[in-house]
């Protein structure tokens, strides 16, 4: 990551450490996000994206907070590209999935679980962001969800 301190960077592993090694998060490498960008690599780069944005508003985020709800925030595990699944209108629900999973995987504080339930937002319009954490998590996924689909064509 450019531009970064190096105690910024060892925040950021530090946060960071621990949630990447685990075996759920690890699944996430089994399911394609958007193009080519597998789940796991789309949180990783969503949790960079919020560090950035973080910086950039200088907002003095809880930075634990940030990071772990940026990259459990597609903890959904299922491929929701077949057809055949039963997850209809994935846009809408996988939020749900995520919190269960990081909550049964990680445990979640009151802030994390908001970063997650509210990242889809504006397509899920009542689940507004409540907290500067959530709305950065929000924007940034935007931000890479956006760059990961144009970069597939």
């Amino acid at each position: 990551m450019r531009n970064y301190s190096r105690e910024e960077l060892k925040q950021f592993n530090d946060c960071i450490k621990g949630l990447r090694s685990h075996n759920a998060a690890q699944e996430m490498k089994n399911y394609i996000q958007h193009g080519k960008t597998n789940t796991y690599d789309h949180c990783m780069s969503v949790a960079k994206a919020s560090m950035r944005l973080d910086k950039f508003l200088n907002s003095k985020s809880d930075k634990e907070s940030l990071l772990k709800g940026a990259f459990l925030h597609d903890l959904y595990l299922y491929d929701w590209h077949d057809k055949n699944s039963h997850k209809k209108l994935h846009g809408y629900h996988h939020a749900d999935s995520a919190i269960r999973n990081a909550k049964k995987h990680f445990g979640l504080s009151e802030k994390e679980e908001d970063i997650i339930f509210s990242h889809m937002w504006p397509l899920n319009l009542p689940r507004i962001p409540k907290r500067r954490e959530a709305w950065i998590v929000c924007m940034a996924d935007k931000y890479v969800s956006i760059k990961e689909t144009l970069n597939r064509r």
